[in-house]
């Protein structure tokens, strides 16, 4: 997914280009409003996140004068700015999603490939992001969820994030220092130790589901039926 990043705060800008950069999200940023429109038009994003507070132009002028020039790209608004007036008038203004902040970052990354895959959908085009995974009973979707014979599996966010990095290859190890990005994107004050602590209940909620999640010693995690 091509995303262009609205957003005038710094570090906030260097963690949503990692930790979406880490999901195969090509983040482009930008902390000005003006260029911003310029750099919308010539790079043509699939999502555009936009946040409302911005130096020069704020971002609902951002909004209104992009969908005046006919620029028809997804927006989610982002902003501390958590009112229903503002919500009112930014989807007034032609945004199509909007998530206050602070936000989770698997709710955003969620919501940014819900919103192109309506686009792509409203346009005609076939879905690049159908990919279903499955290991046994369990299966995940496009949409991020897990479900264990049908029924959403309940999982915290970091649990999610673990399971969801280990779908996709049964029977291959992903190493510890992978798994710990996935998990703590961003988070350097967390303790290395931490993601242990992420296995331990996850792998306390796959008992008598059919899969297994295995530690292989110095390689990584595992996911396999059995």
């Amino acid at each position: 997914m091509k995303l262009l990043l609205i957003e005038d705060d710094p570090g906030m800008q260097l963690t949503l280009q990692r930790s979406l950069g880490r999901r195969q999200i090509d983040v482009r940023v930008c902390g000005d409003g003006a260029a911003a429109l310029a750099l919308w038009q010539a790079h043509e994003p699939e999502v555009v996140a936009l946040d409302l507070s911005l130096p020069g132009l704020d971002g609902l002028q951002v909004l209104a004068q992009a969908r005046a020039a006919g620029l028809r790209t997804p927006v989610l608004l982002l902003t501390a700015r958590g009112t229903v007036g503002d919500r009112i008038m930014g989807l007034n203004a032609g945004a199509d999603d909007y998530l206050p902040k602070p936000f989770d970052l698997d709710e955003l990354e969620a919501r940014l490939r819900a919103l192109r895959r309506r686009a792509q959908s409203a346009a005609g085009l076939p879905a690049t992001e159908s990919m279903q995974w499955q290991v046994g009973a369990l299966h995940g979707d496009a949409e991020g969820a897990i479900y264990l014979r049908g029924e959403p599996l309940e999982l915290t966010p970091r649990e999610l994030a673990l399971l969801r990095a280990l779908m996709p290859k049964p029977g291959h190890a992903v190493s510890k220092e992978r798994l710990f990005e996935l998990v703590f994107p961003g988070q350097a004050d967390v303790q290395y130790e931490a993601i242990e602590v992420v296995v331990y209940r996850l792998r306390k909620k796959l008992q008598d589901t059919g899969v297994q999640l295995v530690t292989l010693r110095g390689l990584g995690y595992l996911l396999r039926e059995g």
